[in-house]
């Protein structure tokens, strides 16, 4: 803990969302941990379905989270003070400090500016007290001028922390020269002078050929290009949010395992699939229509935010009767969290957690009644399997780890619950979760992450291939993130000057006029 002064900051921004400002930022906390020094990431505001709870069972951006294991420090809510979770069309779920405070109109802003500003700027305080520096990461662009007077995540944020910018541009998508001059143009001086230098990210190609596009760059803007990071492909870090949904699937194309997961419209914490889709011999597609759907070997309802808006999506889209006849020909069915919910027969919500239908018919896979509860339940969790017949063959007995995030209590047959939870927020219990009817191919969870588990995810797979009489290739070694995250830092390492980094972070000067601090109702 640093007790002497404030933490040192730097901030990434970026000319559009999916720049790259994400691993960037992963990137820096790694190398900084590297460096020696206690590091810390901070977005004021994250819009992402994709979410985890912190060890003390709080909710924030999964993003950050991943930043934070790369710093080599514990999750904590501060580092993602308020997190929007978008939820019918117009509609969206603020959560402040890791706890969902109100269902707001996406306007919200308006009202709810100033005392939000309030909790980010307090966030960001405590966290500067705590760590020697802090990795700050903006949200989209800091330019969106039809709405800057209510954007506390970019310039508000980097003015207050006296932070300076690296602005970064995605080439790979084309006008990267357009993005970053038209983003400097748009700024207001006093914000102009906090951008320290640009990375121009994504480059395919001799990175000599782009000598030329430095120097114009350096021209046109006056600012110096801190580095420019090629392409970095098989990245297994998650994405951050829905934009990086890969609708094309991920995997090998000529896979000998088909797997399908359904592309609901409000799909949340997709990166549950990750792991699937790395494995040689597998594909995972997101499957929107019927004509999408083909022969899949195993089909996988996802996490939701809305799970009665999209379990009626599935209906009208024609998916949840092929779902049943599917699972009637014998094709493996699972469903995660909101997904499990979908499973059942019955989802009742007497008091309106969700939304006005108070009770929704589910798809009847398994035996169960769901019933939403206005608290939500947020918890890092280990667990050990119970049962070891069907997708669990071979896995009784496995210890697993993963985390829960829902709102709804799950009841029905306790013989068919396949998963003992033994730990919530480290706090021992004896929980049962989930269900496994009888024949074992139909398995609902709460467990998000259950995937990430190695032995537990190649067992199914060999359980799925011994099924179709395959065999699938030689699995990939466990995952580590540590290698993961050392293989992101050497890399942007090699191409982006730290040496210059470090200077931005410590030759700051004061910027001219007072950001108002707002106050407080939460």
């Amino acid at each position: 803990m640093n007790h002497n002064r404030l933490a040192r900051v730097v901030m990434v921004q970026g000319t559009s969302s999916h720049a790259g400002k994400s691993l960037l930022v992963t990137a820096l906390c790694r190398i900084f941990r590297q460096d020696g020094f206690r590091t810390a990431p901070f977005k004021a505001q994250n819009m992402s379905l994709n979410s985890c709870p912190t060890p003390d069972g709080l909710e924030i951006g999964r993003s950050q989270a991943t930043q934070a294991a790369a710093a080599g420090v514990p999750a904590q809510v501060e580092m993602n003070p308020v997190l929007l979770k978008p939820e019918t069309e117009g509609r969206t779920q603020v959560v402040v400090m890791g706890r969902p405070v109100s269902t707001a109109a996406t306007d919200f802003h308006r009202s709810r500016g100033p005392q939000l500003w309030d909790v980010v700027a307090k966030a960001l305080d405590h966290l500067r007290r705590e760590f020697d520096i802090v990795v700050i990461e903006g949200a989209g662009s800091p330019v969106e001028i039809n709405i800057k007077e209510r954007d506390i995540a970019n310039m508000r944020v980097a003015r207050h922390a006296d932070a300076p910018v690296l602005l970064v541009g995605d080439i790979d998508l084309g006008g990267v020269f357009a993005q970053m001059v038209g983003t400097l143009a748009l700024l207001e001086p006093a914000e102009r002078r906090l951008v320290k230098g640009l990375v121009v990210n994504k480059f395919r190609g001799d990175l000599a050929q782009f000598e030329t596009g430095v120097d114009l760059l350096e021209e046109r803007t006056g600012v110096p290009v801190a580095g420019v990071l090629p392409f970095l492909p098989d990245v297994r870090i998650p994405e951050e949010d829905g934009v990086g949904l890969p609708l094309d699937g991920l995997g090998d194309s000529q896979a000998v395992l088909d797997i399908a997961v359904m592309r609901v419209p409000h799909i949340a914490n997709f990166d549950d699939f990750d792991p699937l889709g790395r494995e040689p011999g597998v594909r995972v597609r997101f499957v929107g229509s019927v004509a999408e759907f083909g022969e899949p070997d195993l089909l996988i309802l996802p996490g939701s935010k809305t799970t009665v808006a999209d379990l009626d999506w599935l209906r009208v889209q024609g998916l949840a009767e092929r779902i049943r006849s599917a699972r009637s020909s014998g094709t493996a069915v699972i469903g995660i969290c909101a997904g499990f919910q979908m499973l059942g027969t019955r989802l009742l919500d007497p008091d309106g957690v969700e939304s006005r239908i108070r009770e929704a018919v589910g798809l009847g896979l398994v035996s169960t009644t769901t019933k939403f509860l206005a608290e939500k339940t947020t918890h890092q969790v280990t667990a050990v399997v119970e049962t070891g017949h069907g997708l669990l063959a071979g896995c009784s007995g496995m210890r697993i780890s993963g985390y829960e995030s829902h709102k709804g209590d799950t009841t029905g047959d306790l013989e068919a619950c396949p998963i003992s939870v033994r730990t919530r927020s480290g706090r021992p219990v004896h929980l049962l979760d989930g269900r496994l009817d009888e024949d074992g191919l139909t398995l609902g969870t709460y467990l998000h992450g259950l995937f990430h588990n190695h032995n537990l995810r190649c067992r199914l797979l060999d359980n799925l291939a011994r099924r179709k009489g395959v065999t699938l290739p030689d699995g990939l070694p466990a995952f580590d993130p540590d290698y993961e995250y050392d293989r992101l830092a050497v890399h942007v390492r090699r191409h982006l000057d730290m040496d210059r980094v470090y200077r931005m972070m410590e030759d700051r000067r004061p910027v001219s006029g007072p950001v108002p601090a707002g106050r407080s109702e939460f």
